[in-house]
């Protein structure tokens, strides 16, 4: 992360693979020039604090067309740059799944930007996914890889997100 923070992202890439027809390789340019969507919305988080915020990014949607989502699809796996915990096999990355409803909505975006201004490294940069109608951990920051997945049961611990896994509920919704 180190590395890609260094150069501004210019050698970051969003990869969309899986159960897709075909998979994408999107630079940060490349999906700032997808139609955008801004909104203002609250972020409600799961001890209690909550904030209100401008975001704009690509409609997740947009992205999922584009990579064609085969039909066995039924859910979105984010991975994320960042080390969330060790492990005696190593580095356990941040993961987070939605459903494809949830991938569809309208207010799903991915966010690049926050309050008119480049999204800054503590919200997720360069990249995070908006998830208007859960909860903020159901909201992956620092994405490098959208991965359409079937089942969730054989990743991690077979709950769906790293917080999942560690007991929170799947459907963190508001």
């Amino acid at each position: 992360y180190k590395g890609l923070l260094a150069n501004n992202f210019a050698d970051w890439r969003l990869e969309v693979s899986g159960l897709v027809e075909k998979p994408l390789a999107l630079t940060r340019e490349q999906l700032q020039n997808m139609p955008s969507r801004t909104q203002i919305t609250r972020h409600d988080c799961v001890e209690g604090w909550s904030c209100i915020a401008k975001w704009t990014g690509t409609p997740l949607s947009l992205v999922l067309d584009q990579a064609v989502v085969k039909p066995q699809a039924s859910y979105v796996m984010f991975h994320c740059l960042d080390t969330i915990d060790r492990s005696l096999s190593g580095d356990i990355k941040y993961y987070g799944t939605i459903d494809l409803i949830d991938a569809r909505h309208p207010q799903t975006i991915l966010a690049y930007g926050l309050n008119g201004k480049p999204l800054p490294v503590e919200n997720g940069a360069p990249l995070r996914v908006r998830v208007e109608r859960q909860l903020g951990y159901k909201m992956p920051k620092y994405i490098y890889k959208i991965e359409l997945i079937d089942s969730f049961a054989a990743i991690g611990g077979g709950r769906g997100g790293y917080w999942e896994d560690n007991g929170y509920d799947w459907y963190g919704g508001i």
